[in-house]
């Protein structure tokens, strides 16, 4: 990987990997380590979201956090996550967040399981966010839920992907992520979508969403990478997943794992001793006692 592009884009997911811990990890917890996540230069934290705190528990205390955020000198970028209207302008209202993420999805029983709507409203909604970002000066990021493969048994084809994402960058979106939900991506699915959507939509900057097994998450992220994607999300440890799409969580790619893999934190801009210090009290949080 010498030839390693430096504008190779990690987002950093501890919302994800925080959203279906089993036990609720404490305020002071979660504000002490996103500060340190802030501290190793990724190019976005996915830090919380602005969701029932029936639906999620574990992140009910977004808002709390946010404002202990340390961001003087910080380049991160902040995104929130929405599943309607009102967690959309309640982000919305924050000036520290610049990205405004929404989980559409291109299966009809994920989308009722993880927003409770159908994707007709689902639709609407991500037209009403667009309108919410552009009225107060934040960026959507739509994500493609399911954008790799369907267990539900309903239809899934790349070339329904492919018509979807259109439809959503027709919208006027321009960051796309395809994510792999319940990680049932393949190399070749991967290659496929990001060969072809990444030239027939030049205006959208696009992100590998992956979930993966310890066994082939390197597959996956080549994949991505050699056709055409510079942008990856991922969690230390690679801790994750959805808890509304089945009982056995997949988890993210490991970011310790996919720094190595593209040569070092040096090699990508990132501070590796503050990379440390939040890998120690990654191991503190998510242990398993």
């Amino acid at each position: 990987m010498n030839d390693l592009p430096i504008e190779l884009k990690i987002t950093e997911c501890p919302r994800d990997a925080m959203q279906g811990w089993s036990t609720f990890i404490p305020t002071e917890k979660k504000i002490d380590y996103l500060n340190a996540l802030l501290r190793v230069g990724f190019h976005t934290l996915d830090f919380g979201s602005f969701v029932s705190s029936k639906a999620i528990p574990q992140l009910r205390d977004t808002a709390q956090v946010l404002e202990s955020l340390r961001l003087d000198g910080v380049h991160s970028r902040l995104l929130a996550i929405v599943a309607n209207l009102r967690g959309a302008k309640e982000a919305a209202a924050y000036p520290q967040i610049n990205y405004l993420g929404y989980p559409f999805s291109i299966s009809e029983e994920f989308q009722r399981r993880n927003t409770n709507s159908s994707m007709e409203e689902s639709l609407h909604l991500v037209g009403e966010i667009v309108d919410e970002c552009a009225a107060t000066g934040k960026e959507p990021l739509i994500y493609i839920s399911m954008g790799f493969g369907n267990p539900y048994g309903e239809p899934w084809s790349p070339e329904l992907v492919v018509q979807w994402v259109k439809k959503i960058a027709s919208m006027g979106v321009k960051t796309i992520a395809l994510a792999d939900t319940v990680g049932v991506s393949t190399p070749a699915n991967i290659a496929y979508l990001f060969s072809n959507l990444i030239p027939e939509v030049p205006e959208v900057e696009f992100i590998a969403h992956l979930h993966a097994q310890p066994h082939d998450w390197k597959a996956k992220i080549e994949a991505a990478y050699a056709n055409g994607c510079k942008r990856f999300d991922s969690a230390l440890m690679g801790i994750g997943g959805c808890p509304m799409a089945n009982d056995a969580l997949v988890g993210n790619v490991a970011t310790e794992q996919l720094i190595r893999h593209f040569g070092g934190s040096n090699k990508l801009g990132l501070n590796d001793e503050a990379l440390g210090v939040a890998m120690a009290l990654a191991n503190g949080i998510f242990r398993h006692d």
